[in-house]
């Protein structure tokens, strides 16, 4: 049985880190592109940022953020957990949302995080962050 699975949502302060992780099982972890997207209330997901296993590192770049996070949040992965993280850090009120992870075969990351509401083929249910002002 394939199962993503969040955890690490909180609330915090705005300026404040917070680490998610996406637990991984059920499938090819290597074969992958795993994605973090949040959606906030009254609005659309939106991807936040990729990482891709080692056999999508010929479709491109590995990692890859959208721009509304980029240089405040990191995304890694342990292939032996097979857990993704994301390191949120200087985190502001426009950052609270319900926060996702999902997975896609194959997948190269710049599709993941460019493309409006991508396919992806399996999704976790989500954990929330809250960051107060």
């Amino acid at each position: 049985e394939v199962q993503l699975v969040e955890s690490g949502g909180a609330l915090v302060q705005t300026g404040g880190s917070l680490r998610l992780s996406c637990a991984a099982s059920g499938f090819s972890f290597d074969q992958y592109a795993i994605g973090w997207f949040r959606q906030a209330p009254g609005k659309e997901r939106e991807a936040v940022s990729c990482i891709g296993g080692a056999a999508t590192s010929s479709f491109g770049d590995l990692i890859d953020y959208s721009d509304s996070v980029k240089g405040r949040f990191t995304i890694s992965s342990d292939a032996t957990k097979k857990i993704v993280y994301l390191q949120m850090d200087s985190l502001r009120p426009e950052d609270t949302a319900v926060y996702y992870c999902a997975a896609d075969l194959l997948s190269p990351c710049t599709v993941v995080v460019r493309t409006r509401d991508p396919r992806m083929d399996y999704w976790g249910k989500g954990t929330l962050v809250t960051v107060s002002s």
